[in-house]
């Protein structure tokens, strides 16, 4: 090893492109490895959805110094870009026009990490060894060597499966014709799939949300479309939002318009339905919740799971790990941020001393540091990387100090204000830039 610390970066999105930028400021060596051919290609799966924040919230600073450095020209920050602008605009000149670009490897999938001559049980001076990461890139087994790890390959590709028990569904693999997961594009590339076609769409969150008003669009123009929204929970009212009251503009009127076309009835929901049991029916699927002897079953030619996604963790197998039994994130997160407490995006702002593992130099950051809950913010990750980066350097004081300022949400579920846990950071956040504020989710 050299005397620069050599980093590898797990994931080139956003967020993984913004900790090689903090990485570099620090005089760091990163490495970055990214799965797919592109960088940004998990964003390119939803490249046609607009996202909730705008330009202002989805800019790392460190990687806007480097494109500045470049003659980058920053978009509108009240701008709400979609995928693809995000692709084009931030992330495409981020990897091609700055330092970054000899830094990065695509088409190299990690299979494995561990200790440089340590097996997982061993002890004694694990923590000098380096580690060991082994990927492969199309042209057989390569192998890197890097001081610190940064795992920010998110959760895209490892969605939540139909059924209710988070196993699938009992014949969901003999299915998979029929079912798509996350949120496809139902009114571009994937519209021939769903047109005119009587289609379910299973979740709560958001991206159920999106593609089940994306869906009624695709009614206007094909009125054969029929749209079935199924739905866990016994009431809808949590999927509808904070409306004007969520500091996410753009989330709270897309909560207000699927309220509308839910009380319209041009989306048929059926609540209360947890997915047991999945099968052919002549030429549609029939979708059934409960018992298989007193099931209750809709029928339908395509089946959207939107039931949210868990972190991959089979290639860290070798890494000593300690996550939330729960959530699957780093222990101290998870009070922040459990679904059965709140909803808020909003948590008390955290990094390094929060995300770190029992494996030195080891972290997670991004949406995989949220494990399965589904409340992340992109600025959130780019703190986390700031103080990622600084702890590695050596620089404590900066790791541990707060430079975040988050919206509030305005969107909150679980117990009272007064009954809810103090660690919740859902209520007055603090921030280094901003006194103590009454979040509007639980005024």
């Amino acid at each position: 090893m050299s005397s620069t610390k050599t980093v590898a970066v797990l994931g080139a999105g956003p967020v993984g492109l913004a900790a090689a930028a903090h990485l570099l400021e620090r005089g760091l060596e990163p490495i970055v490895l990214e799965a797919g051919p592109t960088v940004g290609y998990a964003v390119r799966q939803w490249s046609h959805v607009q996202t909730f924040s705008p330009w202002e919230f989805n800019i790392d600073k460190a990687a806007e110094r480097l494109l500045a450095a470049s003659g980058w020209n920053r978009p509108q920050p009240d701008h709400y870009p979609t995928g693809t602008e995000l692709l084009e605009q931030y992330l495409e000149p981020l990897a091609a026009r700055t330092p970054l670009k000899d830094r990065i490897r695509t088409n190299s999938k990690v299979t494995g990490i561990g200790r440089v001559g340590f097996d997982k049980v061993k002890t004694k001076g694990r923590e000098s060894a380096p580690f060991e990461i082994r990927y492969q890139n199309g042209k057989g087994p390569r192998m890197l060597r890097a001081d610190a790890v940064i795992d920010a390959t998110g959760t895209w590709f490892s969605p939540n499966p139909a059924g209710a028990n988070g196993l699938p569904a009992v014949g969901e693999p003999e299915l998979q014709d029929r079912i798509a997961y996350g949120m496809p594009d139902v009114l571009g590339r994937h519209r021939k799939r769903y047109a005119d076609r009587t289609v379910a769409v299973l979740g709560g969150g958001y991206s159920a949300i999106g593609t089940l008003v994306d869906l009624a669009r695709l009614k206007d123009e094909a009125p054969a479309t029929e749209i079935i929204w199924l739905l866990r929970a016994d009431t809808p009212e949590k999927s509808f939002g904070g409306g004007a009251s969520d500091q996410l503009a753009a989330r709270g009127a897309l909560g207000s318009a699927f309220a509308a076309l839910v009380a319209s009835g041009t989306i048929r929901s059926e609540t209360g339905f947890r997915v047991a049991h999945l099968s052919h029916d002549g030429d549609q699927l029939r979708i059934a919740s409960g018992s298989a002897c007193c099931a209750r079953a809709v029928t339908a030619n395509e089946l959207i799971v939107a039931t949210g996604f868990r972190p991959n963790l089979d290639f860290l197998r070798e890494l000593r790990i300690s996550l939330d039994p729960a959530l699957e994130c780093p222990p101290i997160l998870a009070p922040l941020i459990d679904p059965n407490l709140h909803s808020c995006g909003t948590v008390r702002p955290h990094g390094a001393r929060e995300l770190g593992q029992p494996e030195p130099g080891f972290y997670f950051a991004g949406m995989k540091s949220y494990g399965r809950a589904p409340t992340f913010l992109m600025l959130t990750g780019y703190e986390q990387v700031r103080s990622i980066a600084a702890e590695i350097a050596g620089d404590h004081e900066a790791a541990a100090k707060v430079e975040l300022v988050l919206p509030e949400t305005g969107v909150c579920s679980g117990p009272p204000a007064s009954v809810a846990p103090a660690a919740s950071g859902c209520c007055a956040p603090k921030t280094a830039k901003s006194e103590t504020k009454t979040s509007s989710c639980c005024g």
